[in-house]
């Protein structure tokens, strides 16, 4: 319905040696990063490291700033608060257990009262995730990002050929490990939400590679008398570029909202998202397509 680019004739085969320099530095950065996560030397949340989880309401406004001082200043210094959006309702974690001796709800109460002088709370809950779970939590992470590429190997290889599902999951693989690599470097907690924008954005990435493939086969049956599968690769995605970015801008809008107004408990999510869409739209165009022809032809 709304064509933003028309007849455009861009030579990304041309391109695809330079894609693939940057994409080797992404994976690069990506594998690194998916080790340290795997060794635990990353920014973990509870559910992988084990620890406790505090829900607070206040009766009153309370900066989160002065709540993150006073948890320091009580003995907490590695914690993590969440604000739920348009409430008064806070989410600390922190990766202290309970002990025979004291809860680690109690602990976070006592602090807060003897900080925050005249402030009225009410603790609304907490829960414990033991290490045990934590690593197990991890391991099933990783489990399932495998087998959903694994996944994506069979459904493409059934849908087209292997050598095109080998491709696919290149460009998936290396979606995630770009993601993995951004958040590594800036520090951002690696919890259960961030594994599903992971998957999710594994699932995007193959939409939008499905999508180049299509038109492609239904291109090779058309010009495979006349052009190479260089040419063929460049028509069919040149035809599908206006409709690739007309998905990616509506999308990113949707995003970009969600993590300017969605408060700080969605902005990690939306933001994997964000980026990964991104990353996702490149490799559909600039990895999968140029991978099948490089092997194609050997070069």
């Amino acid at each position: 319905m709304m064509e933003l680019i028309k007849d455009t004739k861009i030579d990304f085969i041309g391109l695809r040696k330079i894609a693939f320099i940057i994409s080797g530095v992404l994976l690069a950065i990506g594998i690194f990063s998916f080790v340290m996560i795997s060794l635990g030397k990353a920014n973990l949340s509870i559910d992988f490291t084990g620890g406790t989880n505090v829900q607070i309401r206040f009766a009153d406004r309370v900066n989160i700033g002065d709540l993150r001082h006073a948890l320091e200043s009580g003995g907490i210094s590695d914690v993590q608060i969440q604000e739920v959006s348009g409430t008064r309702d806070f989410f600390i974690k922190t990766k202290l257990s309970d002990t025979e001796k004291e809860s680690v709800s109690a602990k976070i109460t006592n602090i807060l009262s003897a900080q925050l002088k005249g402030a009225k709370f009410e603790v609304l809950g907490s829960n414990m995730v033991g290490p045990g779970v934590g690593k197990s939590l991890k391991k099933y992470a990783i489990i399932a990002i495998i087998l959903a590429l694994l996944g994506i190997i069979i459904y493409i290889a059934w849908r087209f050929t292997f050598l095109s599902g080998i491709a696919a999951t290149l460009a998936t693989f290396h979606d995630v490990l770009a993601i993995c690599g951004v958040f590594y470097f800036l520090d951002k907690e690696f919890n259960l939400l961030i594994i599903t924008a992971l998957l999710t954005i594994a699932g995007y990435s193959l939409q939008d590679t499905v999508v180049v493939f299509d038109r492609i086969r239904e291109n090779s049956a058309k010009m495979k008398s006349r052009d190479d599968f260089g040419n063929v690769i460049n028509a069919s995605i040149n035809e599908v570029l206006s409709r690739t970015i007309v998905t990616g801008i509506s999308t990113l809008i949707c995003l970009a909202a969600i993590m300017i107004f969605g408060g700080e408990v969605l902005f990690d999510f939306a933001f994997a998202l964000f980026l990964g869409l991104i990353v996702g739209t490149y490799s559909s165009i600039f990895v999968a397509s140029p991978i099948v022809y490089a092997w194609r032809k050997k070069i």
